[in-house]
This record gives structure tokens, sequence and C-alpha cells, in this order.
């Protein structure tokens, strides 16, 4: 359902010209676009992340078409630069990748290197270490692989069924919904680590499997179209970590290790998952604090001039997998859905 009404809305203001109408009011300065997996698309039809990947067709599609376009593709030292200085002549939008998996490498780059267009690649710094873990990777492995799920929930085990697809999905965003609702990190660790050790599924090997090694990194680090940008050490929800020196360590780490790896310093940072239960006014603090030049979240909108003031709370638009066609990024790019999801307001960092 609620796929059906976004699609909807997204229908309603490309097709009837809304999206048009309304940039030049809520059209801001430009963008910030959101990917993480670019592959050819699977088979499996139960698929409860398919919103973070999209095909190598869709994403060149899109690329083509911006570099064909009147906005500025940019870096974000680039994008900084304009939203301090408060000068951009035309609109812009800087292309980002998260956590660093390994199709990016095989699929994305080529791509961005054909057209020339610079991009950032956050890296959360366990995963090229080959330790992370990709939990929402583990739990749509146990859901997929099982019939029947076992997991203790407020210290009682209880049991689910999950043969058929429906069973599987709703089962998959019950758990997802009952895990991002865990108070702390910690908590929601190891409930997925105890569901994977009861039914056979190795975390660690996700990891490995999906995400680019250093050796890999250096490849992209060593190009000028790419821009490096810490991620946190272990990919957590900062705002369930109760600590604020814990909160600084992840952060303040990942650009740490990032620069013995690679010879390169961070200076953009992007907040793991993102959204508004994901990072607030803390972690946008401490970000500052440490000296970033900007600060990303997944909180949907475009830039505007007033974003100068919250250089560590910038949105960005997530392109989805649920959702690839291209007249949908234009409608999300001319600012006119994310000013509706935002009640019109401009700048939303609190």
């Amino acid at each position: 359902m609620k796929k059906t009404i976004i699609r909807t809305g997204l229908e309603t203001l490309y097709f009837s010209g809304g999206h048009r109408l309304m940039r030049p009011l809520v059209g801001g300065i430009g963008s910030i676009l959101t990917f993480h997996h670019v592959r050819p698309p699977r088979s499996e039809a139960f698929q409860p992340n398919r919103l973070l990947e999209i095909t190598p067709v869709f994403f060149e599609g899109l690329i083509r078409r911006l570099a064909r376009s009147r906005i500025d593709i940019i870096t974000l030292d680039e994008v900084h630069q304009r939203l301090v200085s408060g000068v951009s002549k035309r609109r812009f939008v800087s292309i980002t990748f998260d956590d660093g998996y390994r199709d990016t490498l095989r699929w994305a780059y080529p791509l961005l290197k054909k057209y020339k267009l610079p991009f950032t690649l956050y890296i959360p710094t366990s995963f090229p270490d080959q330790l992370g873990e990709l939990w929402w990777v583990a739990l749509e492995m146990v859901i997929a692989k099982n019939n029947r799920i076992g997991i203790t929930i407020d210290g009682k085990d209880q049991f689910f069924e999950c043969a058929t697809l429906r069973e599987k999905r709703e089962l998959y965003d019950a758990v997802y919904g009952y895990l991002r609702s865990l108070k702390t990190e910690d908590e929601l660790r190891k409930v997925v680590r105890d569901l994977c050790a009861c039914h056979c599924v190795d975390i660690p090997a996700l990891c490995k499997e999906l995400c680019m090694t250093w050796e890999e990194i250096a490849q992209l680090a060593a190009d000028p179209l790419c821009t490096i940008g810490a991620h946190t050490v272990n990919h957590v929800i900062l705002k369930k970590i109760p600590s604020d020196a814990a909160v600084r360590s992840e952060i303040e780490m990942s650009r740490s290790v990032i620069e013995a790896a690679l010879g390169v310093r961070p200076q953009h940072f992007a907040y793991p998952v993102g959204d508004k239960t994901s990072a607030g006014p803390r972690e946008f603090n401490i970000a500052e604090q440490l000296g970033f030049k900007t600060g990303v979240t997944t909180r949907p909108g475009v830039l505007f001039k007033a974003h100068r003031n919250h250089l560590m709370a910038l949105p960005r638009i997530s392109v989805n997998g649920e959702y690839q066609q291209q007249r949908y990024v234009k409608v999300l790019m001319s600012g006119a859905a994310t000013a509706m999801w935002n009640g019109f307001r401009r700048v939303n960092a609190a």
C-alpha cells in the first residue's frame, strides 16, 4: 500500500507537470543523490532489500541524462564551497555511494569513468576489514533459507512460519521493525547474531562476498573522480549509542583508519541509515566538532542556501530500487515530492 501511494504521488506530479511548476519555488540550488548497490537484477522473488539496488542499465540512463543536462555534476568539496560562499550560478547534483559494495567497482565505476563524473564513496571501515555485520542482509538470508524461524523477544522464545512469499515479506518487515525499535545497537546486533547462529547464516561471509577490500577501494581512491568519505567503523545507528564518547570514537576512528589505509583524510561524513531515528543534533554537533566539511543524512530533500548553516545535516535523495523510472528521479530532483514530504520546510535538521 505504501509503495502504491508513493508511486501514485510521483506519477501524478510528473504527468500533471506539477513538478515543473513547483521547481522554481521548491527546487533549491542542487541535490545529493544516494546509491548503494548497482548490479544486475536478482531473480529471487523475496528481496526485502531491493530498495537498496538499481540496475546498471537504469544507472547509466540516469547519469547519461544528468551529463547532458544543464545541471553541474560536482564533488562534495564543490558542494561545500557553493553552500559556504552562497554562489551557485546553476543547479547542481553530487553523486554518493554508501557502504563500499563490490558492485560499485564492478558496475557503477566504469560508467562514471565513461562519462567522467565525480562521485563520493562512504566507507564503514569494518567492511573492507572483512569484519562488518550487514545485519539487514543477514536477516534477509535467514528468512529466505527457512520455512520457520525462532527468535527471542523480551526473553521469550517465539516461532514464526515463513514458508510462503507473503509470510516471508510480512515477517521481514515485522522483525526489522522490532530490531529498529530496540534501544541500543548492542541489543540489535545480539538478536541478529543469535538468529544467524541458530539458522546457519555466516554473517562475516556476507561482508566478504559483498564488500570491497582495501585494495579494491584503493583502485577507486586513486582516480581523481573519487572522493572517499567516512561512514563510522561498524556502520552503527549512532542514536542507539548512549555514550557521546563512543559516538565520537566511531566517527573519528573511521576517519583515522581510512587515512592509514589509503593515505587520504576524509573531509566528508555520512551517518549510517541516516534517517531521523538514526542521527540528530548530538551526532551533527560531534561531526562538526571533529572538523568535517559536510555530514549527509538520508532525510529526503534538496539543498537550499539555508543549508550553509546546517552543513552537518544535509539531506539526500535516495535513488530507490523500487522506483526505477527516470521520471521519478526528475520529480524528486525538482524538489516537489520532498517539499510535500517535509511539509514545505526547507531545512529539516532537528
